[in-house]
């Protein structure tokens, strides 16, 4: 069992500004948020286990409202185990299979949205970020999560990606690459976005991804091949998106990312010890 706090030492916090509970604080009349970053990007993370840990961070951070001692956001990168995923109001009609005899396990959480797949070769992304700090707006979360992929693909793959007006993620023509499901609790978000860089996609086929009938699901592993790139290995692959993914996820949201390199982790909630 490794503890956070016994990895690493986090510094002076970098602002001073104190924290006002009913207005966000414009990050260009402070110095740049402290984020730190959790790299679980190579490991496979059963579901259930990173879902309790976002939850614990959340009640840690919770904690810290008024008290002036909330100096960090969090970012978590990983991928998981094959699972399905179902937002707060999911419908049951998206899945093509009998629901008490899954294909993968299935969990209902409490973000939005509908039904979508994790896997391995999925990049996972999960933002703990007190939106105080920045803008208390979650349709501007939502956009800004999305600027982050449609950047990632456009400056380091040159594919150009977009967002489609009513929908949420990002698509590169009618594939979509990256899903959102957000939480927000007392201005703190949860959950967050997956981007498919070597995913197999056979596991959507049993579902309807995001109740979305009429579009597909792609991979960036699956346009760099119709663009004729040369191939890269999936490992090499994942490591050049999720350095992609750190610099214009720190770029959109103006963070100071501190790296915490983990290679084994014990995510259970009784047993974490989070250094804010």
């Amino acid at each position: 069992m490794i503890l956070l706090n016994t990895l690493f030492t986090l510094p002076t916090p970098l602002h001073t500004r104190k924290a006002n509970p009913t207005k966000a604080i414009s990050a260009s009349h402070q110095a740049l948020r402290r984020c730190v970053c959790y790299d679980l990007h190579k490991q496979l993370i059963p579901y259930q286990e990173a879902w309790s840990w976002q939850k614990s961070i959340v009640r840690t951070r919770h904690s810290l409202l008024g008290q002036d001692e909330d100096h960090s956001d969090v970012v978590v990168v990983l991928q998981h185990p094959p699972v399905f995923t179902l937002g707060t109001g999911s419908s049951e009609e998206y899945l093509n299979f009998d629901v008490k005899n899954p294909p993968y396990a299935i969990h209902r959480t409490e973000r939005g949205g509908e039904v979508t797949y994790h896997g391995p070769g999925q990049l996972v992304m999960y933002p703990i970020v007190n939106l105080r700090y920045h803008k208390m707006d979650l349709n501007w979360y939502l956009r800004s999560l999305e600027e982050v992929i449609i950047r990632v693909l456009s400056s380091t793959f040159s594919i150009k990606a977009s967002r489609i007006e009513g929908l949420t993620g990002v698509w590169v023509g009618n594939q979509k690459i990256a899903a959102i499901g957000i939480r927000a609790s007392r201005w703190i978000t949860y959950h967050g976005l997956a981007l498919n860089v070597t995913t197999n996609l056979t596991p959507f086929q049993h579902i309807v991804p995001c109740g979305i009938r009429d579009r597909q699901v792609g991979s960036l592993r699956g346009l760099l091949e119709e663009n004729s790139a040369s191939a890269t290995e999936d490992a090499i692959l994942l490591d050049i998106t999720y350095s992609s993914l750190l610099k214009e996820f720190s770029e959109v949201f103006q963070l100071s990312l501190q790296q915490a390199s983990i290679s084994k982790f014990d995510f259970s909630a009784s047993s974490l010890s989070l250094v804010v």
